[in-house]
């Protein structure tokens, strides 16, 4: 009788434990196929606009005499359109579905289930912060970070035009944390200086953010290398001589800015003026709203090809302009960046149909090899898709998305959201954060590649537990090809060629372990190769 109270007494604990899990994390029902709009890519224009910037890499190509590479297999484009727009790898239920559809399709439906899907502006908010506000926390109890990228991720979600963005960064006022926007100009409150806001970095983060121009290398002196004056910087510095923080945050009030003369060392003030085409300068609105209305000008030559060379980098992880603030100073400016600008400038700034201008040209559906010989000449001029290493955010995103077989997004149960930003975080803080430079293009180190060898994130992900790809595709896969096969979609995005099929189907049929153990090993080794960590 004992025996049977204690199987009842566990039972019902067991019963009871398995409906908190039930109830704690139900089972996902399949996601329905998104639907893209066809329109968007059969439109005149837009082919028109693709069709120019095509023809205009292809002569260039040609005047080079570089060898263009074939076209990239749509898994491989698929595979760089998750990691520019949602920073992960497509999950093996994406990948599913995409091949569900017919070839003509495939890339034009997967560019829009990314730009619809929450991830897209989560993602891609954190890298124009980077660019607007930098990676630090910035100053206490002025600046909520947080704050500033939520609305910058809420801006793309509901895609605001770009320019309603920029003159909203410029100009908005009010508390920090009742109007995000304002955090762009809180971030560089100065302690010493009452903490007002420092005209002098504003006035800087407003050129090379928006305007793809460092003009505050005239700050100290004329420009050496430039037509930038002294002057032009320290005009465009007095915009933001009225702008203050207050009780009710930031606002424009009384005052000029003053500087010192470096010769004569006697206080003077500088009246505010713009270094090129002073005609755009509207003459109604505050300082910075007249400054941010000339920024955005539809005739100012530099705000549209600064923003399609910065979309056009975080695609390629490399800017079509390198630097990419610094598009002055390039002398050989590609036709390509012209006729995305002015397609950009005439439909309202959209930056989705930017993004989807990109995504269809030729040179973003290239393969990362050539037949010729060309090597770095073919790469420079995007005669092929150029070779680079994930950004840390990347790298994190994609173990953990290649470890889950349904796609980890906005919709997966918040238990599985919290440990997966712990475990990002704890990633992020040990493998090295690249900070305000996203297109440094620095080397790996020999720490990172530990830490991805037996580090925990990698760990924690690939063992053969039950939530993990590797168990269930150990458990589900009905022979070791089809397991082999399943585990390189899930981690590269392909399909294994005949010689790594055969060898791993060799290392998956040896009984020395168990077969969840075995397909452990293989999803450690293919997240360990070079492939993983490179966008290609």
């Amino acid at each position: 009788m004992i025996w049977m109270r204690n199987l009842l007494f566990v039972t019902l604990v067991g019963g009871g434990l398995c409906t908190v899990g039930y109830q704690l994390i139900p089972p996902r029902a399949p996601k329905p196929v998104t639907r893209y709009d066809a329109n968007a890519y059969s439109d005149p224009q837009f082919r028109d606009a693709v069709d120019r910037a095509d023809a205009s890499f292809r002569e260039q190509w040609s005047t080079a005499k570089v060898h263009a590479a074939q076209p990239a297999p749509d898994l491989l484009v698929a595979r760089r359109l998750a990691l520019g727009l949602v920073g992960t790898v497509p999950s093996l239920e994406e990948i599913r579905q995409l091949e569900t559809l017919p070839a003509e399709q495939r890339l034009p439906w997967w560019l829009d289930h990314l730009l619809q899907d929450r991830r897209f502006a989560d993602y891609f908010a954190e890298r124009l912060a980077r660019t607007y506000v930098g990676a630090e926390d910035g100053p206490f109890l002025f600046y909520r970070r947080n704050r500033f990228v939520s609305w910058l991720e809420d801006s793309l979600a509901r895609n605001r035009p770009y320019d309603a963005v920029v003159r909203d960064l410029i100009a908005d006022d009010g508390l920090w944390t009742d109007k995000p926007a304002t955090n762009f100009v809180s971030v560089t409150c100065q302690q010493d200086k009452q903490n007002q806001p420092d005209p002098v970095r504003l006035a800087g983060r407003v050129t090379r953010a928006f305007l793809g121009l460092r003009l505050d290398c005239a700050q100290c002196h004329n420009h050496p290398f430039a037509s930038w004056k002294k002057a032009d910087f320290e005009g465009l510095s007095a915009f933001f001589g009225q702008t203050h923080v207050g009780f009710t945050g930031i606002y424009d009030g009384a005052g000029e800015y003053v500087v010192e003369d470096r010769k004569t060392q006697v206080p003077k003030t500088i009246e505010p003026h713009v270094p090129f085409a002073p005609e755009l300068l509207p003459d109604h609105g505050t300082r910075r709203q007249q400054l941010a209305g000339w920024v955005t000008h539809p005739k100012n030559p530099y705000f549209a090809r600064a923003a399609v060379n910065r979309v056009w980098a975080l695609l390629f992880s490399r800017p079509l302009v390198d630097p990419v603030d610094n598009l002055e100073q390039n002398e050989t400016t590609p036709p390509a960046l012209q006729i995305l600008a002015d397609d950009f400038s005439s439909h309202g700034y959209d930056l989705r149909r930017l993004i989807r201008l990109i995504a269809s040209s030729e040179a973003f559906r290239l393969d990362s090899a050539a037949d010729g010989d060309d090597g770095e000449a073919a790469e420079k001029m995007f005669a092929v898709f150029p070779l680079t290493r994930l950004r840390p955010e990347q790298v994190a995103g994609g173990v953990q998305q290649a470890s889950s077989v349904g796609t980890l997004d906005a919709q997966s149960h918040i238990v599985f959201r919290l440990a997966r930003y712990g475990q990002q975080n704890d990633f992020l803080k040990r493998y090295g954060d690249s900070g305000e430079d996203e297109f440094d293009g620095r080397t790996g180190t020999i720490p990172q590649r530990l830490l991805m060898m037996n580090g925990a994130l990698v760990q924690s992900n690939i063992r053969d537990e039950p939530l993990n790809a590797s168990m269930r595709i150990a458990l589900m896969a009905p022979d070791n090809p089809r397991a082999v096969e399943t585990a390189y979609l899930a981690a590269l995005t392909r399909r294994p060629t005949a010689a790594e099929e055969a060898h791993f189907e060799a290392a998956l049929a040896d009984d020395h372990l168990t077969r969840p153990q075995r397909v452990t090993d293989l999803f450690w080794a293919l997240i360990n190769s070079t492939e993983f960590s490179w966008n290609h």
